[in-house]
C-alpha cells in the first residue's frame, strides 16, 4: 500500500518474450531494512525506473519493471535481491480445486483470474485482441497461469485463453497485466539504428529450430458441438525462403511442377476447445505463423541505452552500409545507469532476400 523510495546500486534489467516472467532483475538496494517491515520475499514489491537526464530539462523516469522479491540477502549496504515480474504471483496462485469456467467472453474469464492473484491490477486489452470473443466452458485443473496463457489440461488439451485469441499474456514494464497481439514485422518501427552509430557489430545467427511454415488449426470442444476447421495457414510469399508453395494442402505437387525444389514443408497442428469460429482459427494461425518464421539474429548496441524499448517492439537496423533489416526485439538487457544495451532480435527469411 505504501511505496518507499530507495537508492539502487548495480542492477541488471532483463526482458524476454519467451520467458513466463517477462521481466527479471538482479539488483542492489541501498539502505533498506529487511524483514517484516522492510524488504522480504513474501510481500514486498519493487518498482524500478531508469532516468534520462539532459541539460535544461527535468529527469525523465521510464519504468523498468514491477517485481516481487524471489530472493533477498543482507549486505553491508542494504540488500541484494533477485526480482521476478508480476507473472510470478499468478504462476504461484494455483487453484485450490478444479474450476469450471464459462461459457462467457474472454474478458469475463481473464479479469477475475488475474484479479484473484493480483488484487487491484486491471488487465489492459490492447488493440487487435477482441476481449468480447466467446469462450466455451472449460475446466481448469489447478494451473491459473496456463489457463491464462498457453497451457494444457491433464489430458493434453490446449486450454490457454491467450493462445486461443492469437495473443500473448504478460505483465508490462509498468506492472500492468496485458493481453496483446503477437508482434509482427508489419508493426510501426520504434527505433532506427544506423550502421556505425548505435551498433558495434551485428552477430548474425540463423537457426531452423522452431521453424514452421504451415499451421493446421482446429477447434474441438469434445462435447458433441461441431468441430471448427481444420483451417490451414501457410507462408504464401513466393520470395520467402520459407515459402510453403501456392497450395500445400490442395496441390502439394505444385512446387515440383513449377521447378521449386527448395520448397520444404514444416507442419505443426494446434487444437483448442476455446476456438469457436473459423475467423478465430485464422487469427490464431496467423499469430502462430508470425511467431514461427523467425530467423535468429543477435545485435549488440553501444549507443546510449534506450530504456523505453520493450520486447516485441520493431526496430530497423543497418547491419551493413546501405542494408537495412526490420527486426522484432525478443529479449534485451541493460544495467541501470549504464550506457549500453544488448538485444536478441528476430526477423523473417522473407526480409533477408
Amino acid at each position: 500500500m505504501t511505496w518507499v523510495p530507495a537508492k539502487v546500486g548495480d542492477s541488471e534489467v532483463r526482458a524476454d518474450r519467451s520467458a513466463e516472467c517477462r521481466y527479471s532483475t538482479s539488483a542492489e538496494l541501498l539502505g533498506v531494512p529487511l524483514g517484516r517491515s522492510g524488504v522480504n520475499s513474501v510481500a514486498t514489491q519493487v518498482r524500478l525506473f531508469q532516468g534520462i537526464a539532459a541539460p535544461r530539462m527535468d529527469v525523465a523516469w521510464i519504468p523498468a519493471g514491477v517485481y516481487v522479491v524471489d530472493d533477498v540477502e543482507r549486505t553491508n549496504l542494504g540488500a541484494s535481491v533477485e526480482l521476478l515480474g508480476l507473472e510470478d504471483p499468478i504462476r504461484g496462485a494455483k487453484l485450490p480445486v478444479a474450476r469450471t469456467l464459462g461459457p462467457d467472453t474472454a474478458a469475463a474469464l481473464v479479469d477475475p483470474l488475474v484479479g484473484e492473484a493480483l488484487p487491484g491490477r486491471v488487465v489492459s486489452w490492447r488493440a487487435g485482441v477482441d476481449k468480447s470473443t466467446p469462450v466455451p466452458q472449460i475446466v481448469v485443473d489447478d494451473d491459473r497461469w496456463q489457463a491464462l496463457s498457453g497451457g494444457t489440461d491433464s489430458s493434453g488439451t490446449s486450454t490457454g485463453i491467450a493462445a486461443a485469441l492469437g495473443a500473448e499474456f504478460y505483465v508490462d514494464a509498468r506492472g500492468v497485466p496485458t493481453m496483446a497481439p503477437t508482434p509482427t514485422l508489419d508493426a510501426p518501427v520504434v527505433w532506427r539504428i544506423p550502421y556505425g552509430v548505435a551498433l558495434v557489430e551485428p552477430a548474425e545467427r540463423q537457426s531452423a529450430e522452431g521453424l514452421v511454415n504451415l499451421w493446421v488449426i482446429s477447434g474441438d470442444g469434445g462435447d458433441g458441438s461441431p468441430t471448427i476447421g481444420p483451417v490451414f495457414v501457410w507462408d504464401d510469399d513466393p520470395t520467402s525462403l520459407t515459402y510453403a508453395g501456392p497450395d500445400p494442402v490442395g496441390d502439394p505437387l505444385a512446387p515440383q511442377r513449377l521447378g521449386l525444389p527448395w520448397v520444404r514443408l514444416r507442419v505443426e497442428r494446434y487444437t483448442s476447445p476455446l476456438i469457436t469460429s473459423t475467423a478465430q482459427a485464422h487469427a490464431v494461425g496467423r499469430a502462430k505463423l508470425a511467431d514461427s518464421l523467425g530467423v535468429q539474429a543477435t545485435l549488440s548496441f553501444t549507443s546510449v541505452c534506450h530504456p523505453a524499448l520493450e520486447v516485441g517492439d520493431v526496430v530497423e537496423v543497418e547491419v551493413r552500409p546501405g542494408e537495412w533489416q526490420r527486426h522484432i526485439i525478443d529479449s534485451l538487457s541493460y544495467r541501470l545507469g549504464g550506457a549500453s544495451m544488448s538485444c536478441t532480435t528476430r526477423t523473417t527469411a522473407r526480409r533477408l532476400n
